[in-house]
């Protein structure tokens, strides 16, 4: 099952006690906070859930599924996500 956006900002919505709109606004706000500093290359830290960073992924050499040539896969930025050690004990099976 997948929570979509919808359901989210609904939920939080709910659980704030706020309009949809304003759980909206807040959320994407968030969001977008998030993304530009991994733009900038920092880490987003937040205490009890986790930590988002960009990683680095080295240039490596590749093969194309349907040719069978190799090819070369060029390094990357992405981005990553590391649960905190409250997140992974709430998901513990009781």
């Amino acid at each position: 099952m997948t929570m979509q956006k919808t359901a989210f900002t609904h939920a939080v919505a709910e659980k704030a006690g706020v309009s949809q709109k304003e759980a909206k606004l807040v959320i994407d706000s968030a969001l977008d906070v998030i993304t530009e500093a991994l733009v900038r290359g920092e880490r987003v830290a937040l205490t009890g859930f986790g930590t988002f960073a960009v990683r680095q992924r080295q240039a490596r050499a590749g093969t194309n599924p349907q040719t069978r040539e190799a090819i070369q896969i060029p390094a990357t930025r992405t981005p990553g996500f590391v649960a905190s050690s409250t997140l992974k004990d709430a998901l513990k099976p009781a």
